[in-house]
């Protein structure tokens, strides 16, 4: 009778996240997406850029890379191909996580090889990955909460000393580093952020750091410290030249230290697809993780080709999906095309050049404060009255700290060693991987114990539960119940 009628019945509705909307609600969602992901994917190349020795023109053009290899990689993960893709409303961009250690590659080598090192080292992690996918999807109880609550905790910490060199003017050699001026635009855009966040509701209260960006930049007009050049260079059309900074290197400690990253991004992701699976109503299961980490992966090892980083996925959006109620992945896909076009207009890419180092310092202690406290709300669910939980965060979260409190901690070893040293987030990610599995799976023989430290949320597939009562089959996967 429902197809006598033209109308479909409850077993042949589409689930909200394949359904697609009109195209101005599509359109305007997306733009949502983007303008919420927007500063995180431009910032990590403009910490990066400068490391690197790159001028403001050339900082511009990495910046409009990271969002034309986001783009990509949302594409990916959003509508997917083969076993590739979660296809989720689920944003990709720029990973945090990567920063650290691309910005101490980038000090230790030369400005001319600095780059295609990244590069390499990053193609390299993104091979890896995408091998490992199809395993790393079946290891998920081994990364509970206080693993992957202490590495995000760790990503955010080690950030903000960037926000603080920001604020006081980003070159320690300029005469006006740390100046009155510099300190009290980045004061005045961080109250503006909070300001904003405060009294704006929906949608711009989900753009308030953009928003905070343009007020300080307009503000610092008059104040003199806002500059065109990047700008009035910029072309109208342009496309992220393969390999613009040299063909790939391979160095093995970078190499080393971009692996420990990826598999970092991979925690990161698989957390937010179990977070984001249950947002939208549709669990991901095992098979959904594979997907997502394959587009995870795959988009990190073609990014360096148009000379972007590592990619991840970005957990405000899952945030924004949550608020908004709108679970449709075509729209996150209308924001992966979004972020490819920006990608080739550099003169959209080089607009955010304008907003002045202080300014960017001011909203990036409330950006990078909200990664932390994100790793600080995933650590209030890992069963913290445990001892050896706290245990476990005490130790990484005190090695993680090292390289930020006492920079020259590391000098006397060799130089391939600080690589991953230098990073907090590297060093830190392996403690609590390691400590995790000493204190909490190795010679354990109580299974109850096991998956309570693992922290599983109700209904995670791939962790059994309650396995001594007869869930778990000869496979050693959960029983499932008949469909019906």
């Amino acid at each position: 009778m429902a197809a006598i009628t033209g109308q479909k019945s409850e077993g042949d509705r589409k689930h909200p996240v394949d359904e697609t909307l009109p195209p101005f609600k599509m359109f305007t969602s997306g733009l949502q997406h983007v303008a919420a992901m927007y500063a995180g994917v431009v910032a990590p190349p403009m910490i990066v850029g400068p490391a690197c020795g790159l001028s403001a023109t050339e900082t511009a053009f990495l910046m409009g890379a990271s969002l034309f290899t986001a783009g990509i990689a949302t594409l990916l993960q959003t509508l997917g191909f083969w076993k590739v893709g979660a296809k989720l409303p689920f944003v990709n961009g720029v990973s945090f996580a990567g920063v650290t250690p691309m910005v101490a590659i980038g000090k230790a080598q030369s400005p001319e090889h600095a780059l295609p090192i990244i590069f390499g080292a990053v193609i390299v992690a993104g091979v890896l990955g995408f091998l490992l996918a199809p395993y790393f999807s079946k290891l998920v109880r081994f990364f509970p909460p206080v693993v992957t609550g202490t590495v995000i905790t760790l990503i955010g910490v080690s950030l903000l000393p960037v926000a603080f060199r920001w604020s006081q003017g980003g070159n320690e050699a300029a005469p006006d580093y740390g100046s009155l001026t510099n300190i009290g635009m980045a004061a005045l855009t961080f109250l503006i952020v909070l300001v904003l966040r405060r009294v704006l509701r929906g949608f711009l209260q989900q753009i308030a750091i953009l928003l905070g960006l343009i007020a300080g930049t307009l503000i610092a007009i008059p104040v003199g410290i806002t500059h065109f050049s990047a700008i009035t260079k910029a072309s109208l059309i342009g496309f992220p030249t393969p390999f613009h900074f040299g063909a790939p290197e391979f160095d093995v400690a970078a190499i080393v230290s971009m692996c420990i990253v990826m598999l970092v991004c991979m925690t990161e992701s698989t957390a937010d697809m179990l977070a984001l699976g249950r947002i939208v109503d549709r669990p991901a299961d095992e098979r959904t993780i594979e997907g997502g980490l394959r587009a995870d992966t795959l988009g990190t090892a073609i990014s360096p080709l148009f000379n972007g980083f590592a990619n991840s996925a970005f957990a405000q959006n899952i945030g924004l999906v949550a608020m908004t109620k709108v679970r449709s992945r075509f729209v996150v896909a209308t924001s992966g095309l979004i972020l490819v076009v920006l990608g080739l207009c550099p003169v959209a890419a080089s607009v955010i050049s304008l907003v002045p180092l202080p300014v960017l310092g001011g909203a990036g202690i409330v950006l990078f404060g909200s990664v932390a406290a994100s790793g600080i709300q995933t650590l209030a669910n890992a069963a913290m009255e445990k001892g050896d939980n706290a245990l476990i965060v005490a130790a990484a979260v005190g090695i993680g700290l090292i390289p930020i409190a006492a920079p020259d901690f590391y000098h006397n070893l060799p130089k391939d060693l600080l690589v991953v040293l230098d990073s907090g987030i590297s060093t830190g990610c392996l403690v609590a991987i390691v400590l995790n599995l000493a204190f909490n799976h190795f010679g354990r023989r109580d299974t109850e114990t096991e998956a309570e430290t693992a922290q599983a949320a109700p209904g995670d597939p791939q962790i059994p539960q309650q396995p001594d009562r007869g869930t778990v089959d000869d496979s050693g996967e959960p029983a499932t119940t008949p469909a019906h």
